[in-house]
């Protein structure tokens, strides 16, 4: 077997040969070069967007032109008497109980009163002869007015029985006076309601001793329940929109689901210093006779609220300044610090009733290391729309 002749490469193809290596070899190191300089970029890019914050806005609307307000009431009659005994004496007899319709003047209990009874008939005997006294003397003075004429009796004579005759009347009148007392006092013995009404309560039984004056316990207590009061505490926050007329409803425990109408009918117009509150009194019909004295209810005003008036998520005040201080995305992303003015607190929600505008783009759990003027770039997508939902309007 004959060897193979092994010829030997031209110089031109070790040159094509050289020149794709050497092609090659720079393609290799500019493709790296390329790649090391748009990490590079990428990193530089990514530090940038690490330096500036990124922060989610907070959705906010205005409130309701009109602001519910629900608060405790206390139901009273509109008229209500506790009757008195004027005179001492034993209770005879009575005749209406608790829950008794009565009228004006209807006759509720009768008082024996046997002391008062003769002072009476000493009155009246003493006044008799009081009379008689006035009577003789006035007839001697008019005597002694004729003779003195005569001259039969002396000046000083006729003066004196005159005096005498009118201080005998002077007495009489005094003793008429007294009568008429103890008649007035003996119209006591007889307890009437002053207004038709239900008669609430009833302390007296037969034959009790019954002692006169008011600072016991009242004999009879008479309502009228055909209208009732209603009177609420308004806290000083919502006395402004509160003026007589306006409606308002209220719903009792033992009605569930009902509710009734009421009309603001007073305002006292004064601010208690221990509740800083206001005193409201509404007025209710109650032709049904579903109210009753001393129940208590549930009354829903419905006020107007300030105009500008939103509500905002507790999340975005300002942790560390009283909780009174937002932080807004103003020009060119950069942040501000305001200073507003919060209304009613409502949990996970508060009311702004100044400061702040529905165009302010408010940053949602603004971080304590942000400060005014810092530039901020804004979440968008799936994460500010789950930083920052919007909160219902009251």
């Amino acid at each position: 077997m004959q060897p193979k002749t092994i010829t030997p490469p031209s110089r031109r193809s070790l040159l094509i040969t050289a020149s794709v290596v050497v092609l090659v070899a720079a393609v290799v190191l500019g493709y790296g070069f390329f790649e090391r300089a748009r990490s590079t970029r990428d990193i530089a890019q990514w530090t940038v967007s690490q330096a500036v914050p990124t922060v989610a806005l907070a959705k906010f609307a205005l409130s309701s032109p009109q602001q519910a307000l629900t608060l405790p009431g206390n139901i009273q009659p509109f008229n209500k008497a506790a009757i008195y005994a004027r005179v001492n004496g034993y209770v005879q007899k009575w005749d209406h109980d608790i829950g008794s319709p009565v009228k004006a003047g209807q006759v509720l209990a009768v008082i024996d009163a046997p002391d008062l009874d003769q002072q009476l008939g000493q009155a009246k005997a003493t006044l008799a002869s009081a009379k008689a006294n006035e009577q003789i003397a006035t007839l001697t003075a008019n005597r002694n007015g004729i003779l003195v004429g005569k001259q039969i009796v002396s000046q000083q004579l006729a003066d004196q029985t005159q005096a005498d005759a009118d201080a005998k009347r002077a007495v009489v009148d005094a003793n008429e006076a007294n009568v008429r007392q103890l008649e007035a006092l003996q119209s006591f013995k007889t307890l009437t309601s002053p207004f038709d009404g239900v008669v609430t309560a009833r302390n007296i039984e037969l034959g009790m001793l019954i002692s006169s004056g008011g600072s016991g316990q009242a004999l009879f207590q008479v309502s009228d329940l055909h209208r009732v009061r209603i009177y609420v505490q308004v806290p000083q926050a919502f006395t402004a929109g509160l003026a007589p007329g306006i409606k308002a409803t209220f719903e009792m425990p033992q009605y569930p689901g009902v509710q009734f109408e009421a009309v603001v009918s007073h305002i006292s117009q004064s601010i208690d210093a221990s509740s800083h509150s206001m005193q409201v009194e509404l007025q209710a019909d109650n032709a049904a006779g579903k109210f009753f004295g001393g129940s208590y209810c549930n009354v829903h005003f419905s006020l107007p609220s300030a105009p500008n008036l939103v509500t905002i998520p507790s999340t975005a005040l300002i942790s560390g300044s009283q909780s009174k201080q937002v932080a807004l995305v103003g020009s060119e992303d950069k942040v501000v610090v305001k200073t507003v003015q919060l209304g009613r607190d409502f949990g996970d929600t508060v009311e702004v009733t100044a400061g702040l505008s529905i165009s302010d783009r408010l940053i949602n759990n603004p971080a304590e290391t942000l400060v005014a003027g810092d530039a901020v770039q804004i979440a968008s997508g799936p994460k500010q729309a789950a930083a920052a939902a919007a909160p219902k309007a009251q």
